[in-house]
């Protein structure tokens, strides 16, 4: 329960911080509790329609050597922001391209964040 907790806070700051580096993608609720909420419908996207997605897209993936998954991260993004905003928590994207920029600034801060952050797994050594 903690590692989901852990993993809701983490997507939590990593999309934060791409409102802070893209232009055109804003939180704009008055506080920052939404924001968990916000993080919890990435992750359902990303478990639930990236997948399917995914594979629907695998011949133009295989065309252009992978870089057509940018564009899914980045359709991803704008679902996300397209039903956070009908639930209003107040996070916004303006379009395809500050969606896939933020995707490629969540998954880095993502990655540089989980750094930081203990392996669990380890720890029952």
């Amino acid at each position: 329960m903690t590692s989901l907790l852990f993993r809701l806070v983490l997507s939590a700051v990593a999309l934060w911080v791409a409102t802070k580096f893209v232009d055109g993608i804003r939180y704009v609720a008055p506080d920052y509790l939404p924001l968990l909420g916000v993080a919890l419908v990435f992750g359902a996207v990303n478990s639930i329609v990236k997948p399917i997605v995914s594979l629907l897209a695998l011949p133009f993936t295989l065309l252009t050597l992978g870089l057509f998954l940018l564009v899914v991260n980045g359709a991803m993004l704008l679902l996300t922001a397209s039903l956070s905003t009908r639930l209003g928590l107040g996070f916004e994207v303006d379009g395809l391209g500050p969606a896939m920029l933020g995707s490629i600034v969540v998954s880095i801060a993502t990655w540089v964040l989980g750094a930081f952050l203990p392996d669990r797994d380890r720890d029952d050594d």
